[in-house]
């Protein structure tokens, strides 16, 4: 595929993604325990509706999205920035445990450390990227050589040990805690998106104006990094200074996400998947595509949970449904 045919398919990817996400926005607006009639949805955006309708829509179902679509993005880009300083197609912050380090981080903040309620909600995503970024360098130490650099499948295996053990360290926070909130670790676990209101909003989306276009701006050096180690150092990429720099921001985006939204999984992985297969590997191509394929993939099973059962099933499960057979192939494949 020549550049200028690429760049065109990825346009009109990037426009049919964005439709989904609004009609997904659109159907989900309308959508829930108290229902909106679709009729009355741009009379309320524009201030026209009952209390109870600007109620409904603004301060329940409209910030409850955007965090949904936020954190799919952020996700689906740590994915693939995982994906491809470890040149693993399995890597996920979910999956090699970055986001059980962030969700021990929080349980043990939320315990032990009392603190008013405004500014608990603003630490949240700091707290996270502590214990994430503590964990993602356990699991590098342990996954790295100095004959072989980086190992890929140690790096899963590792990854899997590790949030494996978190996931025990979390369950015996709970068997201490007070009714109240073991029910908010709990749901953390489950993946149930528990940041609804604007204010999680604003605390969250600092981090990705800041790391999206980061990301995108180190793309080149990623497509370097995704080669043999000795052809990165070659053309003088510096490989370690690189990959410490891109594995922070990978770490820093999946905590941004799951300090809102509980522990979930997949998301990093499939978005960039799918992405690569519709329009190939190079980053600059795929990574655009991949965090609208995150977003709306989140925003999706979340709409879909919430309105399937009474009560909703939590975004975390639903994913896990798709993704869990997903990997499984994966690993198989590779």
């Amino acid at each position: 595929m020549n550049p200028s045919t690429a760049v065109r398919k990825q346009r009109q990817i990037v426009a049919i993604l964005i439709l989904l996400i609004i009609v997904t926005t659109v159907v989900g607006m309308g959508m829930g325990y108290s229902s909106l009639s679709y009729n009355r949805l741009i009379p309320t955006l524009f201030g026209q509706g009952t209390f109870k309708e600007e109620f409904v829509l603004f301060s329940v179902r409209l910030p409850r999205i955007a965090i949904t679509l936020l954190s799919g993005m952020a996700l689906a880009l740590s994915g693939a920035i995982l994906q491809s300083i470890s040149r693993n197609d399995l890597a996920d912050p979910g999956i090699l445990g970055i986001n059980s380090g962030a969700g021990v981080a929080i349980s043990v903040f939320f315990l032990f450390f009392p603190i008013e309620a405004g500014s608990f909600i603003y630490m949240l995503p700091i707290v996270a990227f502590i214990g994430a970024v503590i964990t993602a360098c356990l699991i590098y130490i342990f996954s790295y050589s100095r004959t072989e650099g980086l190992q890929p499948v140690r790096l899963v295996l590792t990854g899997v040990g590790f949030s494996m053990a978190l996931s025990g360290i979390m369950i015996v926070l709970i068997s201490s805690a007070e009714r109240s909130k073991v029910d908010f670790i709990a749901r953390w676990i489950a993946g149930n998106i528990w940041g609804t209101d604007w204010v999680f909003v604003w605390a969250m989306l600092p981090w990705l104006l800041i790391l999206l276009p980061f990301t995108f701006y180190k793309a080149n050096r990623m497509n370097l990094l995704t080669l043999d180690e000795h052809v990165s150092i070659g053309v003088g990429v510096p490989v370690e200074r690189e990959r410490l720099i891109l594995l922070l921001t990978a770490v820093a985006l999946a905590a941004s996400a799951v300090s809102v939204t509980g522990g979930i999984a997949f998301v990093g992985l499939m978005a960039p998947h799918i992405a690569k297969a519709l329009v190939g590997p190079r980053h600059q191509l795929f990574l655009p595509i991949a965090v609208l394929v995150g977003g709306w993939m989140l925003l999706l099973a979340d709409t879909i949970g919430r309105n399937i059962a009474e009560p909703s099933i939590p975004v975390g499960i639903m994913i896990s449904f798709i993704g869990a057979p997903y990997f499984v192939y994966l690993l198989l494949k590779k």
